[in-house]
């Protein structure tokens, strides 16, 4: 009896344990967070690095586009600061797979050095019409009738700029290795300049800070510029600046066939392309997530909120988290918009 009874008991327990286990793989979870629901996103298992240069206004547009890669299952890394064209270089290496702050066409010669679309690729465009050019202050402009660089020429209209009192006109310029430098240097020889305009060279951000500094005591300022950023925020062209023409297109050989049309905005020529920021990638990357591809086609973030986000900054809304915060504001107002990024890298993937 003691031996029949332990055999039921034995066979009662095996046929609780199968009915347990049939009820468990009924069980529906509230919640899917299972392997083979994350599994569904096509960045699952993957880390990308972006980059941008040591311009922390830099960081907006990459934080965007790292959120919506995130939403398809890609982990990301914080972007790391390079020059050019060292950036460039560490794309086509693979040891970066994107950089939001491509230029199209004052980037072209980094670009094709570091292997041209055998080993990177420019992929959509983020921002559209972006300006570079020359600026001095509306009141000295009116006041001289300045409105073209060659006027520079001038020794009388060149000292009017002079700040280190050897006579000559000092811009404000740009950074050493940006490319825009060589477009200056390329300008002041072009144009007849190198005996009255000094191109003051160094970290553009702090330049510009003393620029600012002589505007508000109302002296006269000529400097570089560009769009987006938030000088264009604080001086406005038509307010408290203008944009100088340059007297004809003249450009360094490696951007290429250049026209006048290509140089004018607004009715003016000023001298620079009128470029396009567009997100430059590691070719194998794109070939092995064409998810991420389809996202840097379609993500397009206006030039107006990306100055408004810098002017932020420039107004000391500046740390890591602010410019979370500012990110997180700009998705929720365009929720729309970034979904449907995220909609179609997905339709791509699938």
């Amino acid at each position: 009896m003691i031996q029949l009874r332990i055999k039921s008991l034995a066979l009662g327990t095996m046929l609780a344990g199968l009915l347990l286990g049939v009820m468990a793989c009924n069980t529906t979870p509230t919640n899917d967070t299972t392997a083979e629901g994350s599994g569904n996103l096509p960045g699952e298992g993957i880390t990308i690095t972006p980059a941008h240069t040591s311009l922390l206004e830099e960081r907006f547009q990459t934080l965007i586009i790292n959120r919506a890669l995130e939403e398809l299952g890609y982990e990301t890394e914080t972007a790391k600061e390079l020059t050019y064209p060292t950036l460039y270089t560490a794309i086509s290496n693979g040891d970066i797979q994107y950089t939001a702050v491509n230029w199209d066409r004052l980037h072209n010669d980094f670009y094709q050095n570091s292997g041209g679309d055998e080993q990177l690729s420019q992929v959509g465009v983020l921002t559209p019409t972006v300006l570079q050019g020359y600026q001095v202050d509306k009141k000295t402009a009116d006041e001289y009738n300045i409105t073209n660089l060659e006027q520079l020429k001038d020794p009388e209209i060149a000292q009017l700029f002079d700040t280190d009192g050897n006579g000559k006109a000092n811009l404000t310029g740009c950074d050493p290795g940006w490319g825009c430098e060589l477009v200056i240097e390329h300008h002041l020889d072009a144009y007849g300049l190198r005996d009255t305009v000094e191109h003051d060279q160094g970290q553009y951000s702090a330049l510009i800070a003393d620029t600012m500094v002589r505007y508000k005591e109302e002296k006269p300022i000529f400097f570089y510029t560009w769009t987006p950023y938030w000088v264009g925020g604080v001086l406005k062209p038509g307010e408290e600046t203008i944009w100088l023409e340059v007297p004809y297109t003249d450009l360094p050989e490696a951007q290429g066939e250049v026209s006048e049309a290509d140089t004018t905005a607004n009715g003016k020529n000023l001298g620079f392309v009128v470029d396009r920021i567009m997100v430059a990638a590691n070719q194998q990357f794109l070939e092995d997530n064409p998810a991420a591809k389809k996202l840097f086609e379609v993500v397009e973030i206006p030039l107006d909120d990306i100055n408004a986000q810098n002017l932020l900054m420039q107004e000391g809304e500046n740390t890591p988290e602010d410019i979370d915060r500012h990110v997180n504001q700009w998705i929720a107002d365009n929720q729309e918009s970034f979904d449907s990024w995220v909609e179609q890298a997905m339709q791509a993937q699938s």
